[in-house]
C-alpha cells in the first residue's frame, strides 16, 4: 500500500453570533467577493468544467455564493430550470451520509468497526468472506470482486446492481460475490460494499419506513434537511451507494455538520471521534491520486480538505482550516475531473486570503 499522509483531524466551531442554519442560512460576503464570484463564473462558463447546475460557497457559517444554472430533466414532464428548490441527486455523496448514520450506531455501541461484518451470506466461519470486518467495508478494503465501471459494453456490477438483476436486493447481489483479495489488504472502490453496509444498518434500525424514520430523526430533521428524500430498494434498504435527493443548501447543512465535528446547535449528533474518521486516509486511489478514508475522500492538502464525492463531479468539500464548504453539482466526465479539482483549489486560495 502506498504511504499515506499523516492527517490530524480538525474541526471549526460555529462562530459566535452566527446562527445555525437549521431554518435559514445566514448570508455574508468575502473581503475578496468579486474575485470569488469570478472563480465561480468559471465553473459555469468554462467548457473544460462541463455542465454545472449549482455551486455553493460557505465560510464562517455564512453563504458567500449560491448560484444555479441549467435544467432538470424528467422522463414524464418538460425540463425545468435548476433553482434553490431543485432536488439534486447525490450519487455517491450518499455514501458519506451513511457514514454519519453508522456513526450513531457505533457511538451507542450497537455496532463496532472491529467486529466481523454481520452479513448473513458470510456467516459460516469456513467462508473466507467471514473474515471481512465492518472497518474493511467502511474503507472499501473488503476484498470482494465488485467491478465499478460505468461504460456500456463492459462487465459492470454497479450498473447491474442499480438497474439490472440486483436492483431489488442490492446488498444480496453484492454479498454473493467471491473474494478477489484477502480482506483488509486491497482498496477497491465499490458501491455494492456501501449497500451491504446499509443492510447492516437496516438489520439494526429496521427496514423501509423504520429506516426512513431513523434517517429523519437522527440526521435530516435535526439539521433542517427538509428536502432530503432517500431512495430504497424493494427490500427496504436505503440505496446509500447512490440515491439521495436534496436541494443544494440542504446538502450544505450535511457538510456543516462534519465541519463542526458532529455538533449541531449544541447537540452532538455524532461523536467528534466518529466525525474524525472521515478525515483519516486508509488508502490511496492510484488512478486519481486521491486518498480514501471511510466513505469520504481526502485531498491531503494544507487546508485539510476532504469531500463527499458523487458520479459526474458532485461534491461537498469540507475545509476545516478555512472554516469553509464548497459544493458543486453538475455533469463532468471522468477525464475532466482534474480541471474540477483545480477549480476547487482556486476557490480555496481566494478564501484563504
Amino acid at each position: 500500500m502506498s504511504e499515506l499522509p499523516h492527517v490530524k483531524p480538525r474541526f471549526a466551531p460555529q462562530p459566535s453570533g452566527v446562527a445555525w442554519p437549521t431554518r435559514e442560512w445566514p448570508r455574508g460576503t468575502s473581503p475578496h467577493q468579486e474575485e470569488l464570484e469570478q472563480v465561480v463564473d468559471q465553473m459555469f462558463n468554462d467548457e473544460a468544467l462541463a455542465i454545472t447546475n449549482a455551486v455553493v460557497v460557505i465560510q464562517g457559517g455564512r453563504v458567500l455564493v449560491e448560484r444555479y444554472g441549467g435544467e432538470q430533466f424528467y422522463f414524464d414532464r418538460p425540463a425545468e430550470p435548476i433553482t434553490a428548490q431543485s432536488p439534486l441527486l447525490s450519487w455517491s455523496m450518499a455514501k458519506s451520509v451513511l457514514h454519519m448514520i453508522i456513526g450513531t450506531l457505533v457511538d451507542e455501541h450497537r455496532l463496532s468497526p472491529d467486529q466481523v461484518a454481520p452479513v448473513l451470506e458470510w456467516s459460516n466461519p469456513a467462508d473466507p468472506r467471514h473474515r471481512i470486518r465492518v472497518r474493511d467495508l467502511l474503507a472499501m478494503r473488503d476484498g470482494l470482486a465488485f467491478v465499478e465501471v460505468y461504460e456500456l459494453g463492459q462487465t459492470s456490477h454497479v450498473i447491474e446492481m442499480l438497474y439490472g438483476e440486483g436492483k431489488d436486493d442490492m446488498a444480496a447481489y453484492t454479498a454473493k460475490l467471491p473474494l478477489a483479495h484477502e480482506p483488509g489488504t486491497f482498496f477497491n472502490y465499490s458501491s455494492g460494499t456501501t449497500n451491504v453496509l446499509s443492510r447492516v444498518v437496516a438489520d439494526l434500525v429496521g427496514y423501509g419506513d423504520d429506516y426512513r424514520t431513523y434517517l429523519h430523526e437522527r440526521l435530516f430533521d435535526p439539521v433542517g434537511m427538509a428536502s432530503a428524500r432517500p431512495s430504497f430498494d424493494s427490500k427496504g434498504v436505503f440505496v446509500a451507494s447512490s440515491l439521495l435527493h436534496a436541494n443544494a443548501l440542504d446538502f450544505a447543512r450535511f457538510g456543516l455538520l462534519y465541519l463542526r465535528g458532529g455538533e449541531w446547535a449544541g447537540d452532538q449528533l455524532i461523536s467528534r471521534d466518529w466525525a474524525a474518521t472521515a478525515q483519516v486516509p486508509t488508502s490511496r486511489d492510484e488512478e486519481s491520486g486521491s486518498y480514501y478514508s471511510w466513505q469520504w475522500w481526502v485531498t491531503g492538502d494544507r487546508y485539510g480538505t476532504y469531500w463527499a464525492s458523487g458520479f459526474e463531479g458532485q461534491m461537498i468539500s469540507v475545509v476545516p482550516a478555512l472554516d469553509a464548504l464548497v459544493l458543486r453539482f453538475g455533469h463532468t466526465p471522468d477525464e475532466q475531473y482534474p480541471a474540477r479539482y483545480a477549480w476547487r483549489s482556486r476557490v480555496l486560495d481566494v478564501l484563504a486570503k
